[in-house]
């Protein structure tokens, strides 16, 4: 510890305005000695212990640390689908030789992961089906095995399946009520056709493989044939189902 500094007397000195009175006061000030904490005879000045406030510092920050990764990381929010978009153009059955349906089909399906930390990614196929009747006549591959899909991010999927007109048909079992159910949708021009999306993924740091089902149930106007009143056809958003997460998922 360096020394203190030397203490200096001021000396203020009065005089009067008569020079011949004699009465002249001088006044000598000695100022105090430098505060000092007390730390009792014979003993060093005490220094603050920074260490409680340190110790205080780091806990805190641990908890706001485990209450983002909880937040973040201990429950899991579901992707959300839907089919923002669809056109039919075609949709005929066909029963000779074999019964077989042709159909042109266009439509956006969109995946959103509304988890702002946690990524997923496909340990399966993510795969849609085409429906009719309860019965698949089409099926397309939408993401492969190991596609990874971000925190927050929106996939958007454009599928354009049949081709109708010279596109070969596909064929299909529909039996005697899915045939005479053709039969009453073609004569409105409205067919209820329903996509499912199919796959399974494992979410960022979660061991668990979930499953992922969702149906999305359509209702769509031939938009041009005999069957529809051709133009334009405005489609209204559909929100798709998704089946009961399993546990821990």
């Amino acid at each position: 510890m360096s020394p203190a500094p030397a203490l200096t007397a001021i000396t203020i000195q009065s005089t009067r305005d008569d020079p011949t009175s004699g009465d002249d006061t001088t006044i000598t000030v000695h100022p105090a000695p430098p505060c000092r904490p007390y730390a009792g005879d014979g003993e060093e000045p005490r220094r603050h212990d920074s260490k409680p406030c340190l110790a205080c510092i780091a806990v805190t920050t641990a908890l706001l640390l485990f209450a983002v990764l909880l937040a973040g990381f201990g429950f899991v929010r579901h992707v959300s689908i839907s089919v923002t978009d669809a056109s039919l153009t075609d949709f005929t059955l066909t029963t000779s030789p074999v019964t077989s349906l042709s159909y042109n089909l266009s439509l956006t399906l969109v995946i959103h992961n509304p988890n702002w930390a946690m990524g997923l990614k496909n340990t399966k196929p993510l795969e849609a089906s085409y429906k009719f009747d309860g019965q698949v006549f089409d099926r397309y591959e939408l993401a492969g095995e190991g596609v990874k899909h971000p925190p927050g991010k929106t996939r958007v999927f454009h599928l354009g399946g049949g081709g109708g007109g010279g596109a070969p048909a596909r064929p299909v079992v529909l039996g005697n009520a899915g045939e005479g159910e053709y039969r009453r949708e073609s004569r409105t021009g409205v067919f209820e056709v329903e996509v499912d999306v199919t796959g399974e993924v494992r979410y960022t740091l979660r061991y668990t493989r979930c499953k992922i089902e969702a149906s999305c149930p359509l209702k769509l106007q031939l938009g041009g044939g005999d069957g529809g009143g051709g133009g334009a056809v405005v489609f209204q958003r559909v929100k798709c189902k998704l089946a009961k997460a399993e546990k821990n998922c």
